[in-house]
């Protein structure tokens, strides 16, 4: 075979492809074409295919059949609104329809269900909205979490920019310890599921490279953040803060305690100065450092209270069993079996307790874990995690531990030792009832714990009703054999 042979049959081949990809006959093109060579005949049924759309797409991959009819809507808007979430009005409550918040914050609050504000919420909401700065006294499960993020969801939508900085927040949350970051943080994605706002964490003991990524090579709304591994970022450059024009303390007793003061200062140097910030602090007590901080760090703040006792009285029923330390496991252990019990957090003061009575459970039978200050962040999280979703039904945890507890659905709380100090009672009994849910408190007085019971007592402005254990309870524990 000559060349010009080879010729003639690389131009046909071309032809026909030529044909198959656009549906057309190829005129003549090239200029030396040998006398032989005829145009080819195209039959009309394949000229009907070439007018066709071809079934095999350019990348060679066979289309599905009905493919050409599909027509993609990805940025389809939602339907959704407001009428959608029928709220009755009712006297003496407040909706967060009565706010004007835009259709994708009301979205969000629809989905978990917030038909009414809480005490605190009604409160403050309207004040945290307008920008104003505020002072909150307000114990655990009162919904004040709920208060800041909404009222910066609503402040960062009304206020959008329009190029968003890496690792620059424009809100920021600080809270004392990681499992009240990470709950803050789930509960900040919830709320602001159909907004177009990000919402990123830090905290310590674990996962420092993916936390440094997430912030720094993306833009970040809302950062919620323990005071240590926020300052290591912010030496590091990882993250700005010179724009963060809001600022949340929440906790912030927990914070004195725990000694995070000079790390909150320094933060806040970071920050914006306070008269170009909105500044809200969140604390169970207001005792005389915190008055004291606020007073430095907010302008003309709003100060707004709910009492320690409207949780006690409205939500928690409360019993106090007087007994000796000998029959304090046994009382512990037939409640757990013998009452209608769906999540019980036991309390300890010591984490030395803490482990002995977990152990004890267990090799009773009892499906328990354990939750203190020295336990590794993955296996907190997951112990955490299994209690949230029920597959296990009793946790012993020590206050510090236990602080960072929100999870709903909580039915009792078990002091197995009372603890020291009366605010810390009240943090513990704020694990259940929670956003007006029922739950239910017990407390053990035995010889040594029972002289805490008066501080108790002065501190909720009410007494405590003291019983003696029944008979149902003082059975002796039968070991299950293995």
């Amino acid at each position: 075979m000559n060349k010009r042979h080879v010729k003639q049959r690389q131009n046909r081949r071309k032809r026909l492809r030529i044909i198959r990809r656009c549906g057309v006959v190829a005129t003549e093109t090239h200029t030396v074409q040998p006398p032989a060579a005829q145009p080819v005949p195209v039959a009309p049924a394949a000229a009907e295919a070439a007018v066709r759309k071809p079934e095999n797409s350019r990348d060679g991959q066979k289309q599905r059949p009905g493919a050409e009819k599909e027509k993609p809507n990805r940025n389809r808007k939602s339907k959704w609104n407001v009428s959608l979430f029928p709220v009755d009005v009712l006297e003496g409550k407040s909706r967060f329809h009565d706010f004007r918040l835009s259709a994708g914050l009301m979205h969000g609050i629809a989905d978990l269900k917030f038909n009414y504000c809480t005490p605190i919420q009604e409160k403050a909401l309207p004040d945290v909205i307008a920008g104003k700065d505020l002072i909150g006294k307000a114990s655990t499960g009162t919904g004040k979490s709920a208060v800041f993020l909404i009222g910066i969801f609503a402040r960062l939508i009304r206020e959008q920019q329009k190029k968003r900085k890496n690792g620059t927040p424009r809100a920021l949350i600080i809270a004392p310890t990681r499992e009240l970051v990470i709950q803050i943080a789930k509960d900040a994605r919830a709320i602001g599921k159909y907004l177009p706002l990000r919402v990123a964490e830090a905290y310590g003991g674990t996962d420092y490279e993916r936390q440094q990524k997430n912030i720094r090579d993306r833009p970040v709304d809302i950062l919620v953040a323990t005071p240590g591994r926020l300052l290591d970022f912010s030496r590091k450059r990882v993250v700005q803060l010179n724009e963060a024009a809001i600022m949340v303390i929440d906790e912030a007793d927990r914070m004195l305690d725990m000694g995070f003061i000079p790390d909150v200062r320094s933060i806040i140097h970071k920050t914006p100065n306070k008269d170009k910030r909105q500044t809200m602090m969140f604390s169970a007590t207001l005792t005389e450092e915190v008055t004291r901080l606020a007073s430095q760090w907010c302008v003309n703040p709003v100060s707004v209270e709910t009492e320690a006792e409207q949780v006690a009285v409205e939500t928690v029923e409360q019993v106090v069993y007087t007994l000796t330390r000998d029959e304090k496991y046994t009382v512990l252990y037939n409640i757990i079996n013998s009452a209608p019990c769906d999540r019980v957090i036991i309390f300890t003061n010591m984490k030395r307790d803490a482990k002995r009575l977990n152990d004890r459970l267990r090799r009773d039978g009892i499906n328990c874990t354990l939750l203190t200050g020295d336990v590794p962040q993955q296996k907190r999280t997951a112990r955490l995690e299994n209690f949230r979703n029920g597959r296990i039904k009793v946790m012993v945890a020590t206050d510090v531990a236990g602080r960072g507890i929100h999870i709903d659905g909580i039915s009792h709380v078990v002091n197995y030792t009372l603890p020291y100090e009366p605010e810390d009672y009240v943090h513990r009994i704020g694990r259940t009832g929670r956003a007006g849910a029922d739950g239910i408190s017990i407390s053990f007085a035995d010889e040594e714990s029972s002289f805490y019971l008066m501080d108790i007592e002065e501190y909720i402005g009410e007494p405590l009703p003291c019983v003696a254990p029944d008979e149902t309870l003082l059975k002796a524990v039968v070991r299950k054999k293995k």
